[in-house]
């Protein structure tokens, strides 16, 4: 199965879970408002999260005179994949990483720490940006956004549903609607968002893969990356990010926190050796 076809499957369980909810809470009204609540929430921070993030870890604009090569790299792969030049930012930060943002090929924003520019051979940049470039033609800024706003809209419905049994409204006395009885109520407020969350998570693991996948070929070696992931993998383990938040992990190529954080079942990533494998099975395939 492909990424793009699991993407569609995930998203597809995502407005399942927002439709059961709603017929188990037994009405639509709030539901509606409920999501048209999540969607302006969401909307506001798809056309403004690339500002916020860059923000978030103090990434600075470099142009051509201040790191040609950096341009040279990507004029190229943009190139390669069809879409206009990204802006280029460095983030001076000693953890090795990067990522993408825009929300769509037209407004793409490349990041990247100094510490990755260090630790990376030219060849294994390129894998690098070839990756976050894939992620800017496979517009997965817009996917994850479109994950953003179900997900928060069943949060936000769950959230509905745990105060309306406090209160006693809605459930089983509503049968026109075919509500739920208020214990089943609680359980589904309860467990919804846990499940939302894990979607969330298998369609960022998704997106990266596909990722992999096109900057692989953006960058004409799979070996490129294999080996820029290897590195990363090792040195994010001792290296973590100073500066933002766990919430913008998806965001990277590796994640920023691994050092930090312990708890893996809820990873936003695919596991290094997975991801390493797969490209060298592509190599071996060429």
């Amino acid at each position: 199965m492909t990424s793009n076809l699991k993407t569609v499957m995930l998203l597809a369980l995502l407005s399942g879970i927002i439709i059961f909810l709603g017929g188990a809470m037994g009405g639509k009204t709030g539901l509606v408002f409920a999501f048209g609540l999540a969607l302006i929430m969401n909307v506001g921070s798809y056309w403004y999260s690339d500002k916020i993030v860059l923000r978030m870890y103090n990434a600075q604009e470099v142009d051509a005179t201040d790191a040609p090569a950096l341009h040279r790299m990507v004029e190229e792969l943009a190139r390669n994949a069809g879409i206009p030049k990204p802006r280029i930012c460095v983030i001076p930060e000693d953890a090795p990483n990067a990522f993408a943002t825009g929300r769509n090929p037209e407004h793409g924003v490349v990041a990247v720490t100094s510490g990755i520019m260090r630790l990376l051979s030219p060849e294994e940049l390129k894998g690098v940006l070839a990756h976050e470039i894939g992620h800017i033609a496979n517009r997965d800024i817009l996917v994850q956004s479109v994950a953003g706003v179900l997900a928060s809209a069943i949060v936000t419905v769950a959230n509905m549903m745990q105060w309306m049994t406090i209160f006693g409204m809605g459930g089983s006395n509503n049968d026109e609607e075919g509500g739920s009885n208020p214990f089943t109520i609680l359980l589904l407020a309860i467990l919804a968002p846990v499940a939302a969350s894990l979607i969330q998570f298998a369609i960022s693991r998704s997106r990266e893969y596909l990722a992999d996948d096109t900057g692989a070929r953006l960058a004409g070696n799979p070996l490129y990356l294999a080996s820029a992931l290897e590195k990363l993998g090792a040195y994010s383990q001792q290296v973590p990010m100073r500066a933002g938040n766990e919430a913008t992990a998806h965001m990277f190529i590796v994640n920023p926190f691994a050092g930090a954080n312990l708890a893996r079942l809820f990873s936003t990533h695919p596991p290094i050796e997975e991801r390493v494998q797969r490209l060298r099975e592509m190599a071996r395939a060429r």
